[in-house]
């Protein structure tokens, strides 16, 4: 074989994985995108919050509302609170509920209880 004909043949061997290697990062990229567009993000779970917790915990996460001192709920703001609480307790406290709290395991997923997890660190005065 002529050394013009085995430029041309590792040339195209070059071509060809590279091909596979672009073609393999898109589908990962791809995956990577569809995964991190299921976890909502700080808006959505700032709607969550609003729309599950808030009436307890308050806007703020104070407690400061009605139904927030009839219930007892938890000032979710308190440094020395958040301080003790580990994220694990707090995603289980969401998930499986917690004295008058209810459970949102089975009608929230895993993603948004994550994020109402993080929501409720970001609250720490």
């Amino acid at each position: 074989m002529s050394k013009n004909l085995q430029c041309l043949a590792l040339a195209g061997a070059v071509l060809i994985a590279l091909g596979f290697w672009l073609h393999s990062t898109s589908i990962v990229s791809s995956a990577a995108a569809s995964e991190s567009s299921a976890i909502p993000d700080n808006t959505d779970a700032s709607r969550l919050y609003e729309k599950k917790c808030a009436e307890c915990h308050g806007k703020d996460g104070r407690s400061k509302s009605f139904r927030g001192k009839h219930s007892h709920a938890r000032d979710l703001t308190d440094a020395e609170w958040q301080q003790r609480a580990s994220d694990e307790r707090i995603y289980n406290s969401i998930s499986s509920g917690k004295g008058k709290m209810p459970a949102f395991g089975k009608k929230l997923s895993e993603a948004e209880i994550n994020s109402l997890t993080k929501y409720v660190r970001d609250l720490k005065k």
